[in-house]
């Protein structure tokens, strides 16, 4: 099993920035496909973003393709999360997950804890 923490989240302004981390334990972090997940209050969990094993290959949500993208480092065994040119209707809880393949973004192998962004003026 692979263990997934996320950090960096906070009160930002609209039009502000934050940067996620996702730090993994356990298994061999390389071997995992890493996605992005958000869920705002009262509403369902959604896709943001995907990276693939070796950093080489993403896929985002339209919603946030342009502003947030993602980045992974094997040798720290970490995945982040650059959120930027925020608007209200970003906040949520963000969620790091270890994937089956970065294309595949039902096939969830571990969920983080999440980590809250909350953008308001």
């Amino acid at each position: 099993q692979v263990y997934l923490v996320e950090s960096g989240g906070g009160l930002v302004q609209p039009g502000g920035s934050l940067r996620l981390s996702c730090a993994a334990s356990g298994r061999t972090f390389s071997s995992y496909a890493m996605g992005w997940f958000r869920q705002a209050p009262g509403k369902e969990r959604e896709f943001v973003g995907a990276i693939n094993w070796s950093g080489g290959g993403t896929y985002y949500a339209d919603s946030v393709k342009g502003r947030f993208p993602i980045s992974r480092d094997n040798a720290k065994n970490t995945v982040s999360l650059q959120i930027s040119r925020l608007k209200p209707e970003d906040t949520a809880v963000y969620y790091c997950a270890a994937l089956r393949d970065y294309s595949d973004i039902g096939g969830i192998i571990a969920w983080g804890q999440g980590t809250q962004s909350t953008v308001s003026a």
